[in-house]
């Protein structure tokens, strides 16, 4: 019997794109593994080396490479949203939030955070190759700020192509044989699970293509600091939007600043990164509201307080 490619979805060879650094990874590992075997014989699955099928549920590969998967981290639920993604502006943006807390990084590990606006401008650029030569371009996107705003805004720059694009919205949640799982967005997707979510896959119609693209305009001329998905819906908010997550956590009792966070994560569930709240802390620490009472080289291991109590 001829050999086959087991474990895969599909044949078709698609471009990926995501919009978070962790799930693009995981998506390069999911295309980066060879499945093969014969019809009649003994299956073997090779993951980096490894002979033995991941634990987590397997859901078989996607078929291509790991060079066929796009990262568009450019943060667009954040920021000046009338300058171009490729301006010094995003990616000083994008260097000041991943470098909220720069204790223990090495000088190289310093400038890699600064290239990081770079390599998604380069990122930008190999879709857009991938693009003119006509290749199939497959989206994952999910309710997540920063995705629906990334997805929104790459359609406004699809809108002059005629390439074949399809569609990958992550579900509220997957019921599955004792349980039910939820996610809020792809970066709580494994890589050996991304197939299993092959089957949401839909064609995104030109008037679909031009109704996001149109949402984005809208955002644009809004151009508020910050975009939160509000019923449904991509919505700019100021700034302090989600202050009052701190506040209703924060005491007059020290706390380490890495709890403070991670409480406020773990009891919302909302869908914006450690690195927001450590800039609005910092904020408000340099306006007198919030008062450092053991500092630390470690911004996220010091410990910190109300300044004052706050009225009602």
């Amino acid at each position: 019997m001829d050999a086959v490619m087991i474990g895969f979805q599909e044949k078709d060879v698609m471009i990926e794109v995501l919009f978070g650094e962790s799930e693009a990874a995981a998506m390069k590992v999911a295309k980066h593994t060879t499945v093969s075997g014969h019809l009649n014989g003994p299956t073997s699955v090779w993951m980096k080396g490894e002979k033995t099928p991941p634990e987590r549920t397997f859901s078989g590969w996607v078929y291509g490479t790991s060079d066929e998967v796009i990262c568009l981290g450019f943060m667009m639920d954040i920021g000046n949203i009338k300058e171009p993604v490729e301006s010094q502006y995003r990616k000083n943006l994008i260097y000041s939030m991943y470098a909220q807390n720069q204790y223990g990084k090495s000088p190289e590990m310093d400038e890699e955070l600064r290239l990081a606006g770079e390599v998604y401008v380069n990122e930008l650029l190999r879709l857009r190759k991938y693009l003119e030569d006509g290749e199939k371009i497959r989206i994952w996107y999910s309710d997540a700020p920063y995705s629906r705003c990334g997805f929104y805004s790459l359609c406004q720059m699809l809108l002059n192509f005629e390439n074949k694009f399809y569609i990958v919205k992550l579900p509220e949640y997957v019921v599955e044989k004792t349980s039910v799982v939820s996610y809020r967005n792809w970066g709580e997707v494994s890589a050996e699970e991304f197939a299993g979510f092959l089957p949401y896959e839909r064609m995104l119609t030109r008037e679909e293509l031009r109704m996001f693209a149109l949402l984005w305009v809208e955002l644009t001329e809004d151009n508020s600091s910050l975009r939160v998905v509000i019923n449904g819906r991509v919505t700019g908010v100021p700034e302090d939007f989600y202050d009052f997550l701190i506040w209703k956590r924060l005491t007059c009792k020290p706390v380490k600043e890495a709890r403070l966070i991670g409480d406020i994560l773990g009891s919302f569930q909302i869908n914006i990164g450690d690195w927001w709240f450590a800039r609005r802390i910092e904020h408000f620490i340099r306006n007198g509201k919030i008062k450092i009472v053991e500092n630390s080289e470690n911004t996220y291991a010091r410990m910190i307080c109300l300044a004052e109590p706050v009225s009602d």
